[in-house]
């Protein structure tokens, strides 16, 4: 990072304090739970996981420091499962996250889309304009298995299964369609980054220097069998 966008020690100091009032917040929700699953001490200890990582950006970033923190995944931090037991309706949420890797790519696709639609439109010729046509020609999922192919390279993405008793009325949610997610209600999600991968590239790294050979074992020398009598 530049120094230019470096934090200053202002905001770092700042970030400190966050943490310190978030902490008081925290336990002021535990010392007032009312019972195991109170979501005022939920929202309390996602505030502090937010607060404790925002600071430990702003350490790395300022001085190359880090804290003793573990701040757990989203995941980890969902609360217990209050939903019903038998549910009648069910609400998946999807968000995928893309970079426009080649800008060019994605305008050659959706003038080809605009060609063959004949509508003498001009949308093709702006990247969001291209964006546009291209989810509207083609369903999210097939964009997500075709993504390099529109110059697009993916990012984080995740899925939420939540739980219902009764399907929401026709048009109810539109407005807002991620504005009313109970976390209590969600049965299960699944969270892709480039953070596991670089998770599972330190683990691969490890099990390599497990499994190289012996350099004193000489590879051509033949083993002699074991005494059966012995």
């Amino acid at each position: 990072m530049s120094d230019a966008a470096q934090p200053t020690a202002a905001e770092v100091r700042a970030a400190a304090e966050a943490v310190k009032t978030a902490l008081d917040r925290h336990l002021a929700a535990v010392e007032r739970r009312s019972g195991e699953d109170d979501p005022a001490v939920y929202e309390a200890f996602n505030q502090l996981a937010a607060a404790a990582e925002a600071y430990d950006e702003v350490l790395y970033d300022r001085y190359d420091e880090v804290t003793p923190f573990e701040i757990p995944s989203a995941e980890d931090a969902l609360p217990p499962y209050t939903g019903p037991e038998e549910p009648n309706a069910l609400s998946v949420l999807i968000r995928r996250d893309y970079s426009v890797a080649e800008p060019q790519r994605l305008l050659g696709h959706a003038q080809r889309i605009e060609a063959a639609d004949d509508e003498g439109s001009e949308a093709s010729g702006t990247v969001h304009g291209a964006l546009g046509l291209l989810f509207g020609e083609f369903e999210p999922d097939e964009i997500a298995s075709r993504h390099k192919e529109f110059g697009l390279e993916e990012g984080d993405s995740t899925l939420w299964v939540t739980a219902t008793d009764e399907p929401a009325e026709p048009g109810e949610w539109l407005e807002a369609p991620f504005e009313q997610v109970d976390p209590q209600q969600v049965v299960c999600r699944f969270d892709v980054s480039a953070v596991f991968d670089d998770d599972d590239l330190e683990d691969d790294t490890d099990d390599d220097l497990e499994d190289e050979p012996d350099p004193n074992l000489d590879e051509d020398e033949d083993l002699e069998p074991l005494d059966a009598d012995r």
